[in-house]
Order: structure tokens, then sequence, then C-alpha cells
């Protein structure tokens, strides 16, 4: 008998072949997969987990890595045998911030950053050179709210998104790993109008959230996703004194929440991921965008990719649109021409984009609504919600949900 966990709810040139619940630890947002181990970092119940893949089939769960109390630690990156987890505050478990306040205008207007924390802000660094047991060898605090997310992809250096004090919300950060057990911080870059200690104001309407999501550097350029203050690219020749090259944002009129900024350096090219934040199309309809960036100090917007439409995905409940894309990472599977893009309750999406100004949808599979929920927040509906795709350089890819644990599928015919 086939187990309910690998028949999709819709799948076009995709096939599910395994399925693991992580341990009963089943809500995960970021995945990395490095030389058979997946980890993937939660949402809800703190930690990361360590899961088996060498057989994709059947993914066997090795073991939960908790992190400090009240304290996110949702998304991580391999490279080698190195593993770097995220800290910043548990905002879900703040009681003053919904979804609502959590998105909506800038995060340092209502936390205090000062005084005890209750949690720990920073990142840490695990060597996996053995993959099943990983072994903290560094901490490296960032005060304040906390790192959100992380850029490492080897060598020297790393690029976080950060609040610290002083600023009205997550800011661009370089970090010095040369010795991965002492890493540093080095730089700092924001928009204009982020640095409220040092006098600047916003110039955005306060509704609007102005935060680095995180940036994806290729060689030289750190091409950055800002939420409601859309994309940079900046120059990070020298990653001590980072440079802005330029700064456009759709928004208004169109959406934001711009998360994801994808550089395809070999094709002057760079996908651009907005994030659906809130249930039933309520931030309205979130979009993927293909830019020009062949000259990085004018990205140009080209063309969006097909919306999905097979369903009624917009009345299906709980967040419809985009939310991670695969990032053509060295050690997993890289293509200027293929996109993997996660797409909440409208599953996991494959795009073709060979003609840059006319991207198609090749493939798709739509995992079902989870056995039960993690989500502990109220009246949260029972509907799949895939967060985050990682592609492995068989062109397995392994994706996270909110609810419904790590499903690993193979593309077929594209």
């Amino acid at each position: 008998m086939t187990s309910p966990h690998l028949v999709p709810d819709h799948a076009r040139n995709m096939r599910i072949l395994g399925h693991s619940d992580q341990g009963g630890r089943a809500d995960g947002i970021q995945v990395m997969v490095s030389k058979g181990y997946a980890y993937v970092g939660h949402v809800f119940s703190n930690g990361f987990s360590v899961i088996d893949v060498r057989d994709p089939r059947r993914p066997v769960f090795v073991r939960h890595v908790p992190q400090p109390q009240g304290t996110w630690s949702q998304h991580l990156q391999t490279h080698g045998d190195l593993l770097i987890v995220n800290n910043m505050k548990d905002l879900l478990r703040d009681a003053t911030l919904n979804p609502e306040r959590y998105y909506r205008g800038s995060i340092a207007d209502k936390l205090s950053l000062e005084g005890p924390q209750g949690y720990a802000a920073g990142m840490r660094v695990y060597d996996i050179s053995d993959r099943a047991n990983p072994r903290e060898i560094a901490f490296m605090e960032v005060p304040g709210l906390g790192v959100h997310r992380v850029w490492y992809d080897g060598g020297d250096w790393a690029y976080i998104s950060a609040l610290p004090p002083g600023f009205t919300d997550d800011i661009f950060m370089a970090v010095d790993f040369r010795n991965p057990e002492r890493p540093e911080p080095v730089s700092r870059l924001w928009l204009p109008g982020m640095h409220k200690a040092g006098g600047e104001t916003p110039g955005w309407e306060p509704s609007r959230r102005y935060a680095l999501h995180h940036a994806i550097v290729k060689g030289n350029l750190a091409c950055g996703a800002w939420r409601d203050g859309g994309v940079t690219t900046i120059d990070v020749t020298d990653p001590r004194a980072p440079r802005l090259l330029a700064h456009d944002n759709p928004c208004p009129p169109f959406a934001g929440g711009t998360h994801n900024t994808l550089p395809l350096p070999g094709r002057g090219l760079m996908v651009v991921v907005e994030e659906a934040v809130f249930d039933n199309l309520g931030d309205g309809v979130k979009r993927n965008w293909v830019y020009d960036i062949r000259e990085p100090a004018n990205p140009v917007s080209i063309a969006t990719m097909p919306i999905p439409d097979e369903a009624d995905y917009a009345r299906k409940g709980g967040q419809f649109g985009p939310h991670n894309i695969h990032e053509n990472r060295s050690e997993g599977f890289q293509s200027e021409e293929l996109v993997f893009i996660s797409y909440q309750n409208a599953g996991l999406r494959a795009y073709d984009i060979s003609d840059p100004f006319r991207p198609r949808e090749v493939a798709a599979c739509v995992p079902p609504a989870p056995a039960r929920l993690m989500d502990y927040r109220p009246d949260r509906p029972r509907v799949v919600d895939t967060t985050d795709v990682y592609v492995d350089r068989d062109g397995l890819c392994y994706c996270t949900d909110m609810n419904a644990g790590l499903t690993i599928v193979e593309l077929e015919g594209v």
C-alpha cells in the first residue's frame, strides 16, 4: 500500500520519492543537503534536525540539535565540513507580534533590543565532518535581534542579515570567516533611512517593512532582497567596504515582500522571488521576477513567471505565493536556465527561463496536506505549505513544509 505522504495532490513531470516527519518535529524552513544528510531548521520546534537521506526513498531521522530557549534557528547553511545556524529572537513567541505586526512596518519600533534578552543573538558554527553528529565550534554574537539569515558557499567570507541596536530593521553585514572558530563581523551596509541612531529618518510609508531578508553572493556581486524595500546590487570586491551599486523597488505599485535575489552571472540575469505572508492573498499577488543585470548598476525587470493556475489556490486556504528559491549552490544542482521555487500552498514549481523574456513552468509537485499541525497559532488551515527547496547534483529536490516534514521529489522528463 502506498504511503499517503507519497501521493501528491498535483504533479507534472515530478514524483514524490520519499518523506520524513523529521522525528516528529515536522516543521521546517531552510534545508541543506551535504554528503547524504539533510539539515532542516525549525520554526516552531526550536533548533535543527539531521536526516539521513542517502536512500532518498527511505530517509531516516538521526537527531535533533536544540538551540537556547527563546531562540529561532530556522535558517542554516552548509559547505564542506561546516554548518552555520542563525540565532535570533523567536518572534512567534512574542505576544506583541502577530503576523500583521511582524510584516507591517519596522521591527525595531515594536521591540526593545536593550537589557536582558532571553534568547541567543548571533550565529553558531558546527563541524559536520561526522555528518550525523554536528559539533559546535563557534558562536559569533551579534547584539540586538540576532541574525536572520546567512549566505556562505565556501571561501573567506560569510554574509548575514541582522538587526543591531540603532537600526530600524535587518541590514547587510559581511563576516570574516577565514577562521571558522573565530568569525568576526567587519562591515555594514543599509538603505538610507534605516540608521535611526545616526539621525536618519525613513522615507517610506510606515506600513512598509524595509529589511534585508538576505543577500546571495556570486563572485564580487551581492544581490540583496529588502522585503518591501525591493532589491539592491552590492559590490563586495572588498567585503570590508561593500558598495551599493543600485536600488530598485517595484513596491508600490506591486505588492512587495522581496525575499530572494538569485544572480545568474553567466547570463547577466537575476531571479527575484517575493514572499506571500498572509492567507488568501491578504497581502496581494506575489510574483517571481526576472531582471537583466548585465549592467549591475542598472538592474532592469524584463519578465515575471507564470502563476500556478491548475487549481484555485487563492481559495485553498493558507498562503498562496512564492517563498524560497534553490540558490544554485556550488555543492548542489546548478543551472542558469532551470529554476526551482517553493510556492507554499501550491507546492514546488520548476521554471525554464532559457528565454528570459518568456519564462515557462515545466514541472510541479503539490504534496498532500499535513497529517497534523505543528503551527501552534490559532485557526491555522491544515494545508500544505512548501517553504524551501534544495536540489542536489542528481536533480533530487528536498522540500520543507511548515507542518508536513521533509518531502523528496524527483524531476522527470525535463
